[in-house]
C-alpha cells in the first residue's frame, strides 16, 4: 500500500523568504498556516498588515491579544500548511503566531486539540461535491452543531444551474436593482402628498381625519427605515436562528436555506446579499401589507423608507464581511461585534446587522468582556 505523505517541513529561512514576498504566515506549536488569503477579512487585519510592513505579520490575526472561540480555532486549521522544521529553534518573527497562553485551557498537545476539535483532516457530514441543500435535512440532530461550525468554501444549493444562479448575487446588483426604485417611488409618494389629498383615519372619520402635508414625507420615510430595522431584529432572531425540530427533514433545509448556508460559510461572497428575484417576493409581500392597514400613499411612504433601509441593510452586511473599516470606528466595532456573533454567540446575540440598538432593549447584546485582552 502507498504510505500517505506527512506535513510538509518550512524551514526558518524559508517561512522568512514566503513573508518577504507578502505571504502572511503564522506559526503555532511548530504548526505553520498560510493566513495570506483571509487575513483582511480579520477585523483590523489590513491596517495591521499595512502598519506592521511585514515585521509581525502575525499580529494580523489575533489584533490586540484576545480570547479566540473554538470556532476560530476550528476556522485556522483549514489554511494548515505544515510544521517548522524540527531543531529550528530560529521562528522568523514575521510567522510568530497565537500565543500559547492563548490557548490556556486547551488540555493536552495543540494536536490532540485540533483533531478533537476538526476530525480527520478534510472529512465532513456532507458531500460537498454535490448540492448541500438536499442533504442537510439527514443530519438530523447532527445539523445545529454543524451548521454553527464555519468554513471558508463556496457552497451549492442546487442540482438546477437556473436556480443556482438565482440564489447567487454580486453586491452591487442589489444597490444597482433597488436604488433606482428607492429613488422613484420616493418621488411618487412626494408629489403625491403634495397634492393634499392624504388624510389619516379618513376610512373612520371625516370630520376628526389628520391632513397629511408634504413636509411630512421625511419623517415618515425615516419612520419606515425604523420599522425595518425592528423587523430585520425579529426575522433575524426568530426566524433566522430558529432551531429546527431534528426531526423534521423540511424545516431544517428552510433553515438552512434562508439562512444556515450563511453561518456555515459566512465568506461566500456570492451569498452574502439577498438575490433580486427572491427578494422582490418578500418585498412584494410587505408592500401588499402596508397597502391594507394604511391609505395608498402614506403606505408607500413608509415602505419606500423601509426598502432604502433594506438596501442600506445589505451593503451594511457586506461591508462588516469584506471591507477593512479603520480600528476604532463605529463600523470597525460594528465588524468585530458581528464576527463575534459568526464565530461565538450565533445563536444568543448580535442579531441585528446594521446596528446593535436592538440588542440593548430585547437584552441579547453580546457581553463586554468577550472582548477584552487576555491577561
Amino acid at each position: 500500500a502507498m504510505a500517505t505523505a506527512g506535513p510538509r517541513s518550512f524551514s526558518a529561512a524559508e517561512v522568512r523568504a514566503r513573508c518577504a514576498q507578502g505571504a502572511c504566515l503564522v506559526s503555532c506549536h511548530r504548526r505553520l498556516y498560510d493566513l495570506s488569503g483571509f487575513v483582511r477579512l480579520h477585523p483590523g487585519g489590513e491596517q495591521l498588515l499595512r502598519r506592521r510592513a511585514g515585521t509581525d505579520v502575525s499580529a494580523a490575526l489575533d489584533g490586540p491579544p484576545h480570547r479566540h472561540s473554538a470556532n476560530a480555532r476550528r476556522w485556522l486549521e483549514q489554511y494548515y500548511v505544515g510544521e517548522i522544521e524540527p531543531g529550528d529553534e530560529q521562528v522568523p518573527p514575521e510567522a510568530r503566531g497565537l500565543r500559547e497562553s492563548g490557548d490556556r485551557g486547551m488540555g493536552g498537545s495543540w494536536g490532540r486539540h485540533v483533531r478533537s476539535l476538526w476530525g480527520a483532516q478534510g472529512s465532513d457530514l456532507v458531500d460537498w461535491q454535490k448540492p448541500l441543500l438536499w442533504q442537510v435535512g439527514y443530519l438530523g440532530e447532527k445539523y445545529d452543531e454543524w451548521v454553527h461550525q464555519p468554513v471558508d468554501r463556496p457552497i451549492r444549493l442546487f442540482h438546477s444551474d437556473v436556480l443556482e444562479f438565482l440564489s447567487k448575487t454580486a453586491w452591487y446588483v442589489v444597490f444597482m436593482v433597488w436604488t433606482p426604485v428607492v429613488l422613484y417611488l420616493s418621488w411618487v409618494s412626494y408629489t403625491s402628498l403634495a397634492q393634499g389629498n392624504t388624510r389619516l383615519f379618513s376610512s373612520f372619520t371625516t370630520e376628526y381625519s389628520i391632513p397629511v402635508h408634504k413636509y411630512y414625507f421625511p419623517f415618515i420615510f425615516l419612520l419606515g427605515m425604523i420599522l425595518w430595522s425592528l423587523l430585520e431584529y425579529l426575522i433575524h432572531r426568530f426566524v433566522f436562528h430558529m432551531k429546527p425540530p431534528a426531526s423534521n427533514y423540511y424545516l431544517i433545509t428552510l433553515h438552512f436555506l434562508l439562512h444556515g448556508q450563511h453561518h456555515k460559510s459566512p465568506f461566500d461572497s456570492s451569498r452574502l446579499v439577498f438575490p433580486p428575484v427572491p427578494a422582490s417576493l418578500v418585498i412584494g409581500f410587505f408592500y401588499g401589507v402596508l397597502r391594507l392597514l394604511l391609505p395608498e400613499v402614506l403606505g408607500l411612504s413608509v415602505f419606500v423608507g423601509g426598502l432604502c433601509g433594506y438596501v442600506i441593510y445589505d451593503m451594511m452586511h457586506y461591508y462588516l464581511h469584506y471591507g477593512s473599516p479603520k480600528k476604532g470606528t463605529y463600523l470597525y466595532g460594528l465588524k468585530a461585534y458581528h464576527v463575534k456573533h459568526h464565530f461565538e454567540h450565533q445563536k444568543s446575540g448580535s442579531f441585528g446587522i446594521s446596528t446593535r440598538f436592538w440588542d440593548y432593549p430585547f437584552r441579547t447584546l453580546i457581553p463586554e468582556e468577550t472582548f477584552k485582552k487576555e491577561d
